[in-house]
């Protein structure tokens, strides 16, 4: 007997031009993906809070509130593959987006294959198997404890609000203390792939905003030319 056939995959796509969503849902049907669109980032995020969808397309430019909002949004609850649209091809749009928990971005206009590919490629990438587990049980450091089951931080008593993304770069790094992490190993984890240039710069806006939330602590130390390390007192 066969086993049952693999359920389509759902992507949702955030993009206001109500032309580009059809031919891109019938493309897509090919390859054993379902495609809906929302016009609004309002409406989308309505939709993600259903649940169902495996990976969403979002598109910079938007009405209500611009593509990185709602990236943020998202990334405050969800961990969803994420690949944006962007326009203008503009340098600090990527940074921006992969810094804020984007999987990847593509400039417009775009071949369908092209995005099928990059879609194609962050399922892969963040399928469970390949997903780094944070290991189980609590950290505790002078002055901080980084509860890796709850995904909660405490500087002291007080809790520290990180994004999933900044949790799991604390968690990576803290959990080797001493250990030196380049910034591509830090892609290579947080991201699931090799870095370019561009993504470098991502690792350093994201080191120094987690440095900022940890302040005064201050147990992330730079090593000239190598890379980021851990330097906290272990309890």
């Amino acid at each position: 007997m066969h086993g049952m056939p693999a359920a389509p995959r759902r992507l949702l796509l955030i993009d206001d031009d109500e032309q580009l969503g059809p031919p891109l849902a019938a493309y897509f049907r090919r390859f054993d993906f379902v495609l809906e669109q929302a016009a609004l980032p309002s409406k989308g995020l309505q939709m993600l809070a259903t649940g169902g969808f495996d990976a969403v397309i979002l598109d910079v430019m938007l009405p209500e509130m611009d593509g990185f909002a709602v990236c943020r949004a998202i990334r405050r609850d969800s961990l969803i593959p994420i690949v944006m649209l962007t326009a203008r091809g503009d340098v600090m749009d990527r940074v921006v987006g992969l810094e804020l928990g984007a999987d990847d971005y593509l400039p417009k206009p775009f071949e369908p294959r092209e995005l099928l590919a990059r879609i194609q490629t962050v399922l892969r990438r963040t399928a469970p198997s390949a997903a780094p587990a944070v290991p189980a049980g609590v950290l505790r450091f002078d002055g901080l404890a980084i509860d890796r089951d709850r995904r909660s931080v405490l500087r002291g008593d007080e809790p520290i609000e990180l994004t999933s993304t900044e949790f799991e770069l604390l968690a990576m790094l803290a959990a080797t203390p001493g250990k030196v992490y380049s910034r591509d190993d830090i892609l290579a984890r947080l991201r699931g792939h090799a870095a370019e240039d561009i993504h470098s710069r991502a690792v350093d806006i994201l080191v120094s905003r987690l440095r900022r939330k940890l302040e005064p602590l201050d147990p992330i130390r730079t090593l000239r030319n190598a890379g980021y390390v851990f330097a906290g007192v272990r309890q």
